[in-house]
């Protein structure tokens, strides 16, 4: 068994750089795992959108050219382990997916885990006014508001099912929705035969999976001083050298572009916190107060301290029910009162509307460059004499109709609008479903994790 073992992450989201991955893979060549975090809140959103369409979509599609790079490596036999939560709402259909890429790169010796069960839209819909837990979390709204118009429901696994897979002798493990951090516990707890009591070591582990959950994050992307950062072209992918004691530094590939130090390391250890002093988790609740940073050698840092308490008793549930119809159009407005000029002709668009008999659920008008976009965080009111703005007008209804009246009262503004109006190039602003958020916790026992092992067999 290695002392040291090195976990990279290349995902931080659908929609990354596609060929981080084999960037990655290449320029550390005794990387042992690979972690491909594709899932936001909003990921799923989208895959049911695709799904809606094809029924055999569902999952991130962007993962199949990435194993297609990855195949000389598996293909030559390099002792590489994948584990991603591409599989989103369709793990099975990614799988299939996926052994098809590697039968036709001739990778008949990977073996792939399908991890599922987090799917628990049946039990919500099937809710009662007495299961309180299907709650919305922030809200206390009753599930039974939205029950007819639920869409997705998917529970946040922990590591166990993945740690199963893997040692079941996965080569790649396909998962949908498991915590972020679960990904890098699980390729720990793997390799160093942790068990589930050592939870000061999985707690550790886990502060790791948060510090690259997110990718390039941690190396300097989205820093307070990115402007001064050295080759943002070339951020580098994140690297955690771990021990069996659960210490561990996190780094990144020798040469590339980015940053790597106590400050990037502390602002992503800070994302997405709360103001507790304890991080929870399906594997583990994580005691934060006692974590030190240090700082060994450039695009080194340590980390050490973090103590395990018990797991919650519950595990978060992220839904989307079907909430409306949205669209959103944008113009630019140039010359004096632009600003004035700007905000006029939304009114007008909007009047238009309810003229036309629909008073919209919702509307927005924002005249970016003045602080619209960030309400609340100006604290002085921005000047008005600007001689360009860009329009946005937003608006969402539960009509579809409503909407598509909306985007039919834009183009008018070319010749009936201010002067200086200019910018519709792009055309009619198209209508859009909206899928709401419904974030809730459920026992973490009714969330029952499936897996199962596939061999690519040749064609």
């Amino acid at each position: 068994m290695k002392s040291v073992i090195k976990i990279g992450n290349a995902q931080g989201f659908w929609g990354d750089i596609v060929d981080a991955p084999q960037r990655l893979v290449e320029s550390v060549p005794d990387l042992d795992y690979l972690t491909l975090d594709y899932l936001a809140e909003v990921s799923l959103s989208i895959m049911a959108v695709q799904r809606q369409t094809d029924p055999s979509l569902g999952y991130a599609r962007d993962f199949l050219s990435v194993l297609a790079s990855l195949t000389p490596h598996l293909r030559a036999g390099r002792p590489l382990r994948v584990i991603t939560n591409a599989g989103g709402l369709n793990p099975r259909g990614c799988a299939a997916a996926c052994m098809k890429v590697l039968r036709e790169q001739g990778c008949g010796h990977i073996k792939v885990a399908l991890v599922a069960g987090d799917d628990v839209l049946q039990q919500m819909m099937h809710a009662g006014s007495e299961q309180t837990h299907w709650s919305n979390a922030e809200t206390g709204e009753s599930v039974l508001t939205i029950r007819d118009r639920l869409t997705t429901a998917h529970a946040y696994m922990g590591a166990s099912p993945l740690v199963e897979a893997l040692r079941q002798g996965a080569d790649i493990v396909l998962t949908g929705r498991v915590a972020d951090p679960s990904l890098v516990v699980a390729a720990a707890m793997n390799a160093f035969r942790w068990s589930h009591a050592e939870i000061d070591r999985i707690a550790q582990a886990t502060i790791a999976g948060h510090l690259i959950e997110c990718g390039t994050q941690v190396t300097g992307g989205i820093a307070t001083d990115w402007l001064e950062i050295v080759d943002p072209v070339e951020l580098g992918f994140p690297i955690i050298e771990i021990e069996d004691s659960g210490s561990f530094v996190v780094t990144k590939p020798p040469g590339s572009g980015g940053k790597l130090d106590l400050l990037t390391v502390k602002e992503q250890f800070l994302y997405e916190m709360n103001a507790s002093d304890t991080y929870l988790s399906p594997d583990v609740s994580v005691y934060l107060d006692d974590i030190e940073f240090h700082q060994e050698a450039p695009s080194r840092v340590r980390v050490i301290g973090a103590r395990g308490l018990p797991a919650p008793a519950t595990c978060k549930v992220s839904a989307t029910y079907r909430d409306g119809y949205t669209a959103s159009a944008m113009l630019t407005i140039v010359g004096q009162d632009a600003v004035r000029k700007a905000r006029r002709a939304g009114e007008v668009v909007f009047e238009r509307v309810k003229r036309a008999g629909f008073e919209l659920a919702r509307t927005n008008i924002e005249c970016l460059g003045t602080g619209d976009s960030v309400l609340g965080l100006v604290s002085t009111p921005v000047s008005t004499s600007m001689l360009e703005v860009v329009l946005r007008l937003s608006a969402a209804d539960p009509r579809r109709e409503a909407i598509d009246r909306f985007t039919k009262e834009v183009a008018p503004l070319v010749t009936g609008g201010p002067p200086g109006t200019t910018g519709y190039a792009s055309g009619r602003a198209k209508v859009r479903p909206v899928f709401g958020y419904w974030p809730c916790l459920i026992p973490s026992g009714d969330v029952r994790p499936v897996v199962e092992l596939m061999e690519v067999t040749s064609s």
